[in-house]
């Protein structure tokens, strides 16, 4: 019954705005240590060089795109199920730093992709879905943007983020699938990793710090959609913010 309380707008605002703070400030940490660690401790690597060192970004915002997108449906369950607001305005709140992080993906892939095979692009399976992955995000984006009614708009986003899901395994597995370009994971649950732990360590601290990235941007956009959708109702006009906004603006007028 707790987690149903902050369902609602009004409760979940101010607990975003305790939250996003300290997640920011967590991934800049982790973000200099990843960054310490992955550029300056870590050795070359035997085949590829110092070329190697963009899978500190490259890998964490991938993995992150991906989850993003899982997360993005998962709160259009929610959404369609139980008919929670706030489901539809999380939901708006990840898609661009989602696009963002699959446009940064397929960039560092590129920039990793002319060293070691020669060009910047293949239609390489893996390369091939994480670009549609992309062309969803904006095609979520754009979708509820062009339609007026915020339930219509959530309810047409949803099934987008739903049927938009199944591209997300087919990324993971593809490499698996089919005979690509793309090397396999370095990194699997269930196999001991294939990297020189220092390297390893690097990247986990970098994905942590993409991952609470994420989540402060995420909770920092859906204070703003809260403040939109709700700005006539009572409860918004009494916040400290907004009435301190009012002031202002009175006083240039």
């Amino acid at each position: 019954m707790k987690l149903f309380h902050y369902a609602a707008p009004q409760n979940f605002y101010p607990l975003a705005g305790r939250l996003w703070p300290w997640l920011a400030g967590l991934a800049s940490a982790l973000a200099l240590a990843g960054l310490w660690v992955g550029l300056v401790l870590a050795p070359s690597d035997a085949q590829q060089g110092q070329a190697y060192r963009i899978i500190y970004i490259h890998v964490p915002v991938s993995w992150m795109a991906m989850l993003i997108y899982l997360a993005m449906a998962f709160w259009s369950v929610l959404g369609l199920v139980f008919q929670t607001r706030l489901s539809g305005l999380m939901t708006r709140a990840l898609a661009p730093t989602g696009a963002l992080l699959a446009f940064l993906s397929l960039w560092t892939g590129a920039l990793w992709g002319k060293p070691m095979w020669g060009t910047y692009w293949v239609w390489d399976a893996r390369l091939t879905s994480m670009l549609l992955l992309l062309f969803l995000y904006l095609g979520y984006i754009a979708l509820t943007s062009a339609i007026e009614d915020p339930r219509r708009a959530d309810r047409a986003g949803a099934l987008v983020a739903l049927v938009g899901a199944v591209n997300v395994p087919i990324i993971y597995f593809s490499v698996k699938w089919w005979n690509t370009l793309h090397q396999g994971a370095s990194v699997s649950l269930t196999q001991s990793p294939r990297m020189a732990s220092v390297m390893l360590t690097g990247m986990l601290l970098m994905s942590g710090a993409v991952w609470l990235y994420a989540a402060a941007i995420a909770l920092w956009r859906v204070r703003s959609l809260i403040l939109l959708r709700d700005s006539h109702a009572a409860w918004v006009q009494q916040l400290p913010e907004v009435q301190a906004y009012r002031a202002l603006r009175e006083a240039a007028a």
